[in-house]
């Protein structure tokens, strides 16, 4: 099968060897979807899903300290990555949730951790409402964690508000410049990642400019960011609605939120609620000067925290 953008993987790489993991690839959901899959082959596998603009790379350092112990499967998202990009499709969460179905459907994965970051949240908690039965623990790192609570829109607009980053995209949706500027992320992927927030500024190299920017190496490559933010300006992503035997089973899952407390995109104020509300006993960090790519910021501590939280749950 012929995947039209898909990216040139020798050209992506491993990036001066900071990404050494094996490429996987599934058409399960209809396109080249990208997936790391490191670790033995146990019944347990810890499942990380990435947000906006960034893909598998940003589990980098996580991934070798979990494998120890555990399978981890780290898929990037259509349009992300080491992904397809396909030309005909639509970019929104609901169109993310229904590829990560057929993606663990297809792989059969069972007793899921789910490590989610920014939009890997509501993708990851889609998941968990249409297969509640397949996740084992629920571990937020700067994700939202929605699941059918009331308040969600409330805390959306609220967040809108105050975020830079959504206050931009209703801007640029509004003159019309969207797309003309995320369609060259290539180029200006380092601006996009600042607007968001991290604070670890000697992160900033040519490998990891390269690991970020070169999967948008043209327009047509860059489909799911801007499909992404087009879909928050819009109004069309639809999140996942939980039956009640859903909420039921995943309240009772062992689960950990991780904030970094200087995120300017997604404020902690207004959505760390939602994770204790679905999970009012569960432990909650939040980690000073740490932004809103935490798993950039501060690797080793979240490492740390999550291995710890695993083996005690």
């Amino acid at each position: 099968m012929a995947y039209p953008h898909k990216p040139d993987h020798d050209r992506l790489g491993n990036f001066g060897g900071t990404f050494p993991f094996a490429p996987h690839f599934t058409d399960a959901a209809g396109f080249a979807m990208h997936y790391v899959d490191e670790g033995p082959r146990a019944d347990e596998t810890v499942l990380c899903l990435h947000g906006e603009p960034t893909w598998g790379y940003l589990f980098r350092h996580l991934i070798p300290v979990l494998s120890e112990d555990f399978r981890v499967v780290v898929p990037d998202h259509m349009g992300f990555g080491k992904s397809a990009t396909p030309q005909d499709r639509s970019y929104w969460l609901q169109d993310h949730i229904d590829n990560l179905e057929r993606f663990v459907l297809a792989l059969d994965l069972k007793q899921i951790t789910l490590i989610m970051h920014d939009f890997g949240g509501p993708v990851g908690m889609g998941l968990a409402a249409r297969h509640p039965n397949r996740i084992r623990r629920i571990i937020s790192t700067n994700g939202p964690t929605p699941f059918g609570q009331s308040d969600l829109v409330d805390r959306l607009n609220a967040n809108g508000g105050v975020s830079p980053w959504f206050q931009w995209i209703l801007k640029a949706e509004k003159e019309g410049s969207l797309e003309a500027v995320l369609g060259q992320l290539g180029y200006n992927i380092l601006s996009t990642l600042k607007l968001n927030g991290f604070e670890n500024h000697e992160l900033i190299t040519d490998t990891w400019l390269a690991a970020y920017g070169s999967p948008f190496a043209s327009p047509a490559d860059c489909l799911g960011a801007i499909g992404w933010a087009k879909g928050c300006a819009a109004g069309a992503h639809r999140f996942e609605t939980p039956d009640a035997e859903a909420v039921s089973a995943i309240r009772i899952k062992p689960a950990l939120a991780i904030w970094g407390e200087a995120d300017r995109t997604l404020h902690a104020e207004h959505f760390l609620p939602l994770f204790t509300e679905l999970f009012p006993d569960a432990p909650v960090h939040r980690l000073a000067g740490v932004g809103h790519y935490c798993l950039e910021d501060a690797p080793g501590e979240i490492g740390r925290l999550i291995v710890d939280f695993i083996r005690q749950n």
